[in-house]
């Protein structure tokens, strides 16, 4: 049962930092941004590419994330911006258009054949409980906490989080009353790009590949985190990540032979949500 357990942890630490962004995007604008996932791809191949070519994979990773950083800002100020007006399912299916077309970019640039990313984590091997634990897990337990916690003081200590509450709640009050509502839209999906470029650095070292379509499955959990957690409410959001990945790891763990552990997530949605339909947090941050 502990391997699972930490088996999980990590894994939910990695699902929280792709869906953090996309529920933050969604608190403001109420619209959901799937290629958001993207940048989990385009993190990884900077990364991988760089690594390759003898950088460090700590410098590759801090490349992928500013690479990930101007294509969000691109997306909000040239796509997302123009069709607010049109409505959520337009913006929607926009963003499923972008995803897809930046896979296809991907297979373009990088070629169709897996990249692996054989990085070896200065950080000491341990047992926990008799588990053993690698430093990978170790690095993705750091890097998770760091930044989730760091997430969670700046959204309910700061200035910045004040103006994005204000922000979701009602944007046009928050305008009049002297917020720059364009800056901090733009400030969210900068933040959210970053995210998920770092998680795909961590999702390539973990599994050692680099494919174009490893966003494929982590957008569709992304969603189902997102929903779980109460649409907009980026604690349950983070709450829902760890469910997930501790459901998907304990299950297939024991069950795996029944139950392939992609669909582990969406059942676990389904599950929570005939009790819960409003998710596990409905009252977050926006309604503070």
């Amino acid at each position: 049962m502990f391997p699972a357990l930490v088996d999980g942890i990590t894994v939910g630490a990695l699902y929280a930092l792709l869906a953090l962004g996309p529920s933050l995007v969604y608190g403001l604008l109420r619209v959901l941004d799937i290629a958001n996932a993207a940048a989990l791809v385009l993190g990884a191949y900077i990364g991988v590419t760089l690594f390759q070519h003898g950088l460090p994979w700590w410098l590759g990773a801090l490349a992928g994330m500013a690479g990930s950083v101007i294509l969000g800002l691109l997306l909000q100020r040239f796509l997302y911006r123009p069709l607010l007006d049109q409505g959520p399912l337009v913006v929607l299916v926009a963003s499923i258009g972008v995803f897809i077309a930046m896979e296809e970019a991907f297979r373009l640039i990088w070629k169709p054949y897996p990249r692996q990313f054989p990085v070896t984590v200065p950080l000491p091997h341990g047992t926990i409980a008799g588990t053993p634990v690698t430093g990978v897990q170790v690095l993705m337990l750091i890097l998770g906490v760091v930044v989730l916690l760091g997430s969670w003081w700046v959204l309910g200590h700061t200035r910045l989080g004040f103006t994005w509450r204000a922000t979701a709640q009602d944007r046009e009050t928050a305008r009049a009353m002297g917020v720059n509502v364009n800056r901090v839209v733009a400030g969210i999906f900068a933040a959210g790009y970053a995210l998920a470029a770092l998680a795909g650095v961590l999702f390539a070292i973990r599994y050692n590949t680099v494919t174009p379509d490893m966003g494929d499955v982590p957008a569709y959990k992304m969603l189902a985190i997102i929903v779980l957690g109460g649409l907009g409410n980026p604690m349950g959001t983070i709450l829902a990540a760890f469910v997930i990945g501790l459901a998907e790891s304990v299950v297939n763990t024991y069950w795996g032979f029944i139950l392939p552990r992609d669909t582990i997530a969406f059942l676990v949605l389904i599950a929570i949500l005939l009790i819960r339909p409003a998710g596990l947090l409905p009252k977050g941050l926006t309604r503070a």
